[in-house]
Order: C-alpha cells, then structure tokens, then sequence
C-alpha cells in the first residue's frame, strides 16, 4: 500500500495571509506577482456566477442521511474534544487514500471485519491518525457503514466549512497549477465571497486544452471559467445561431 501522507492536498487562504500549516499542501509566501497579472484584464471574473448542474466539475458524493448522521456525530465529537482541525486533516488525507480499489476492499461483503480493521490500523498508524479517527473507523466497519466512507468525508468537510467559514472550491485545469498560482485563485476567489477562508480541490483535466474553471458555491453551483475550451465553446455558441 502506498504511504499515506498527512499532508493535505487542498490550497487553504486565509484572510491574515497567513502561511499554510504543516498538513497542508505547501507554504506561500507573498506572491511578488499581482492577481491582475494571472487573471488578465478580465472584469468578467468578479461577477460571473452560472448554473451548472448538467456541468457540475465537483466529485464530491451525493449527500444521505446516514453519512450526515455519521459526519455530524463525528463534527461533535470533534468539538468536544477540542480536535476539530486534527480530525479535519485526518479526513483530507484519508479522502486521499479512499480510491476505488480501497472502497471497494471495505465494501466487499466476503472481507471479514477483522482485516478490513487490521487494514484500517494500518492506514491510521502509517498517516498518524489521532485515536478518534481511528475508533470512528472501526465504529463504522461494526455498524456495517463503511461503505459510506466516501460520502461522510464529504458531509463532514461541508460541516467543517461552515464552522469555520471557509468557502470550498474545486479548481479544474489542463495542468497541474503551482503554488502560486493555486495561491492566487484562493485569494481572488476570498475576495469575491468574502469568506474568512478558502480551500482549493485541485483537479486536472487535459480536456480544458488551457487554462482553469473553478466550482464553488453549495454543490459547486457557481462557475468561473477561464479555459480554453471554454472560450472555444462560447464561440462555437456565438457563431452557430448565424451559421444555420
């Protein structure tokens, strides 16, 4: 199994500028180069807000009520051991390890309890997981929810959020985005909402051609795109009606 780093792989802003914690991504400095000089001259940027359920770009799971349950339980656990950034990050990472091949070992009906939670220990033990998380997990495997893991850790970073009024948003682009650059977008977008914080989901998608969209809102229900294919699209709209 690969090691599971407790490194988050989320961009967090704050309004202090302050530099990103140990188990975020990476540490930002002062960028020396403006966010007008990334975002171009585009006045469109601060006030474009579309639907796009049909173009949703968010993988999160849809939301049940057992995983709000779970997620809530887990949220007030959190709080009332004072933990809620620590579980917070134990959740980003093990967001991370949640792949299909995983969910589908702690799904499967036929895999005794007892490795699915040797399986478990492992991962905890191996991302330095606080004994909450880790008891969670087994908690879930007893109740038979495992399967639902993927969706709690989606309810629970909602809940997290609107705790600590953080706006989250999935940044798509063609290429992985520096640092930097993830940096800016946090900071625009912070602007734009005026949330205390700002936590970026980088995802790539070479279909994009160029360029970047970013989800945020309830569900990633509004848009901000600035990609190629974006611009290619509109144009196609524009000069379709005339063509036919």
């Amino acid at each position: 199994m690969a090691a599971v780093m407790r490194m988050s792989s989320s961009v967090v802003a704050s309004k202090a500028v302050v530099a990103p914690k140990s188990n975020q991504t990476a540490v930002f400095a002062t960028p020396k180069m403006s966010s007008k000089a990334f975002f171009g001259n585009s006045v469109a940027f601060g006030t474009r807000s579309v639907s796009m359920k049909a173009q949703k770009m968010s993988t999160t799971m849809k939301a049940s009520p057992v995983a709000g349950s779970y997620a809530g339980a887990l949220l007030e656990l959190a709080q009332a051991t004072n933990a809620v950034e620590a579980i917070h990050a134990d959740m980003d990472s093990l967001d991370s390890v949640c792949d299909d091949a995983f969910m589908g070992f702690l799904s499967n009906p036929t895999v005794i309890a007892s490795k699915k939670n040797e399986v478990l220990a492992a991962v905890c033990k191996e991302g330095q997981y606080s004994d909450s998380t880790k008891n969670f997990l087994m908690l879930l495997v007893e109740k038979n929810r495992i399967s639902q893991l993927g969706a709690i850790i989606a309810e629970f970073d909602t809940m997290y959020c609107e705790i600590t009024d953080t706006q989250l948003a999935t940044v798509t682009s063609a290429v992985k985005l520096e640092n930097e650059q993830q940096f800016l977008i946090a900071k625009k977008l912070q602007a734009m909402t005026g949330a205390k914080n700002i936590k970026l989901k980088p995802v790539v998608d070479e279909s994009l051609v160029g360029g970047f969209v970013v989800s945020y809102g309830p569900g990633g229900s509004s848009l901000i795109d600035m990609s190629v294919k974006g611009q290619i699209d509109k144009i196609s709209q524009s000069v379709l009606p005339a063509t036919v």
